[in-house]
C-alpha cells in the first residue's frame, strides 16, 4: 500500500468520518485471580480475585475499533435498564462513543459475558442475556434514530449481528434500504446460515466457518473453495463484496469484477477473538474515506494482524496502525517518516494500557555501526517495545559542532527503523530528551556508556533506568577519524 494513501487516511481522513454501528452490543467482563486451593464446600477450585476489568464486546467492539481509529462513532442497539447498562455507558463514554441510539428496554437485560480467569486460563463463563427479535417499539425507536443520523450526515453504517435479536430480517432490510437511499456504504458482520436478511448490502465479512454455513456446506480454508463459496453467496444474496476472514491464511475479497487474496500479517498470534470486528470496522472506515478497494482491504488486514497479537478483546488503535503503515512503506522503499511527538506519546499510552513494557533510549546515531546495533538489541530485550529518540540535525549541531551530523535526520531515522529490534523512531530538537521522555513515560530508560543513573536526563519520568556498556572498539568519531587519516595519506 502506498505510504501517502495510508498515512493520509490515518492522520487526516479517518478523523473526519461519521460512522453508525448498529447491532448486539455487549459488555465483556473479566475477573482475574489466582487458584491455590480446592473449596471445602464442593470439589471446585477457589479463585482469589485480584483484578476486574470490563471492555466493550459484540457490536460495541466494532464501535471501539472505529473510535480508537479516530472516527466519530454513533452506537445503536438495545440494552436492559440495569447496572451492567451503567457499566456499558461508562465504557462508551470513555471511548468517546455517542450512544444516543442505545435503547433501554425493561424487558431485556444488558448482554454481558463474565469470564473467570485463574492462572491465565479461563475457568468458567457466565452469560447474562435474553435472546429475541426486536419488539415493534424497540425497532421503531432504532430506525427513527438512524434516520435522524442519516439526515445529519453519516459516512457509513455497520450492522453487527451476534444473533441476540437486534438484527432481525425486517430490521436489517429496513436499515439496508435506508443506507442505499442516502447513498451510504453499509457493511454487515454476519451470524448464522440465513443471509436473506442481509440481501443487498455492500460488504459482508464472514469467517470461513460462517461462509460455509451461508452456502450450506463446510468449506476448506483454501483459495479455490473460499472463492467459490463467496461468489455463490454474492450472487444468491445480491451482495456487492464478500470479504472472508481466513485466520492464518489472511483475507479474501470477491466481487463481480475481481478477486483479491491477501496474506495474514501477524508475526505472533495470541488471541483471534475480535479480529473479525476489527476487519469490519477498518474496512468500512477505509471505504467510507474513498480509499481504493485493494488498499482498504490491505489496511484492514494489517489492523487484524495487530489485534491477534494481543490477549483478549482488543480494539486496534490509530497510532499502532500508523506505525505499521510507516514500517511497511520503509520496507517497500515508498517513502518513510519518523513518528511525530504527538503520535509517539499516544502510541506509548496505548501500549502501556495494554500492559506492554516500553523501553526508551536516545542518541544521535550518526553513521550507524555494530556498537549501536548491539546496544539497541540489548535495550530491546528489556521490554516489549523499544522507542528510539533521535537528535534532530539542529540538536546534533549544538552538541557536536557545525560539521555534524554527517547523515540527515530522516536518513538516520530510516536506518534505525529498519532494525528489527526498534519499534518506533521519533525526533527531538532539544539538547536533551527530557520533555519527550515526560510524554512517553517509559517503563525502562536506557543509556549507554559510563553514565551514572543520577546523570541521566529524564530519569524522573521513567519507571527505572538501566545503564548498558557500549561495545568496545566502535564509535562514529573513530570511523570519521579513520576516514580523515586515510584521505590525508592518499589511500582514499
Amino acid at each position: 500500500m502506498g505510504n501517502s494513501l495510508g498515512v493520509e487516511f490515518l492522520t487526516v481522513k479517518v478523523q473526519q468520518l461519521k460512522i453508525a454501528v448498529i447491532g448486539d452490543v455487549m459488555l465483556d467482563r473479566y475477573f482475574y485471580g489466582e487458584v491455590k486451593r480446592i473449596s471445602p464446600e464442593a470439589p471446585v477450585p477457589v479463585n482469589h480475585v485480584k483484578r476486574i476489568t470490563s471492555v466493550l464486546g459484540g457490536a460495541g467492539n466494532v464501535a471501539a475499533n472505529l473510535a480508537h481509529l479516530g472516527c466519530k462513532v454513533y452506537m445503536g442497539g438495545v440494552t436492559g435498564r440495569d447496572d451492567n447498562r451503567k457499566l456499558l455507558e461508562g465504557k462508551l463514554k470513555e471511548a468517546g462513543i455517542n450512544y444516543s441510539g442505545l435503547v433501554p428496554s425493561p424487558k431485556r437485560s444488558t448482554i454481558t459475558k463474565l469470564r473467570i480467569i485463574g492462572a491465565r486460563q479461563q475457568m468458567v463463563r457466565l452469560d447474562f442475556e435474553e435472546v429475541g427479535d426486536l419488539l415493534n417499539q424497540e425497532g421503531e425507536k432504532l430506525l427513527a434514530w438512524l434516520q435522524k443520523m442519516l439526515k445529519s450526515g453519516l459516512d457509513g453504517i455497520v450492522l453487527s449481528d451476534y444473533a441476540k435479536g437486534v438484527c432481525s430480517q425486517s430490521f436489517c432490510q429496513q436499515v439496508i434500504e435506508l443506507a442505499h437511499k442516502h447513498k451510504v456504504p453499509i457493511l454487515v458482520d454476519p451470524k448464522g446460515s440465513d443471509w436473506t436478511k442481509y440481501t443487498g448490502c455492500d460488504f459482508i465479512t464472514p469467517n470461513v466457518k460462517e461462509m460455509g454455513e451461508a452456502v450450506g456446506k463446510a468449506i476448506s480454508n483454501e483459495d479455490s473453495s473460499v472463492q467459490q463459496a463467496a461468489a455463490l453467496a454474492r450472487d444468491k444474496f445480491k451482495i456487492k463484496n464478500v470479504v472472508v476472514t481466513r485466520s492464518e491464511k489472511g483475507v479474501t475479497l470477491v466481487n463481480k469484477d475481481t478477486v483479491i487474496n491477501q496474506s495474514a500479517t501477524a508475526q505472533e498470534v495470541f488471541d483471534v477473538s475480535g479480529a473479525g470486528d476489527t476487519v469490519a470496522a477498518v474496512l468500512l472506515a477505509a471505504v467510507a474515506a474513498q480509499m481504493p478497494l485493494a488498499q482498504a482491504l490491505d489496511i484492514s488486514n494489517k489492523a487484524a494482524g495487530i489485534v491477534v497479537s494481543k490477549v483478549g478483546t482488543y480494539p486496534v488503535h490509530r497510532e499502532e496502525l500508523l506505525q505499521n503503515v510507516l514500517a511497511e512503506s520503509r520496507i517497500n522503499g515508498t517513502g518513510y517518516r519518523p513518528m511525530s511527538r504527538k503520535e509517539i506519546v499516544s502510541l506509548a499510552k496505548t501500549w502501556r494500557a495494554a500492559g506492554e513494557k516500553i523501553v526508551f533510549t536516545n542518541g544521535c546515531f550518526d553513521i550507524l555501526h555494530v556498537g549501536h546495533v548491539t546496544y539497541l538489541e540489548q535495550a530491546a530485550k528489556l521490554g516489549r517495545h523499544l522507542i528510539v529518540g533521535l537528535n534532530s540535525d539542529s540538536s546534533v549541531r549544538k552538541l557536536k559542532g557545525a560539521t555534524r551530523p554527517l547523515v540527515h535526520e530522516n536518513d538516520r531515522a530510516r536506518v534505525l527503523a529498519s532494525l528489527g529490534c526498534v519499534d518506533a523512531v521519533v525526533l527531538f530538537t532539544e539538547a536533551t530528551p527530557t520533555q519527550l521522555i515526560k510524554g512517553i513515560r517509559p517503563d525502562v530508560l536506557v543509556k549507554g556508556g559510563d553514565y551514572k543513573i543520577e546523570e541521566v536526563a529524564g530519569r524522573e519520568y521513567a519507571g527505572e533506568v538501566k545503564i548498558l556498556p557500549f561495545e568496545e572498539g566502535y564509535s562514529t568519531t573513530g570511523l570519521v577519524e579513520k576516514i580523515v587519516k586515510l584521505v590525508k595519506e592518499g589511500k582514499l
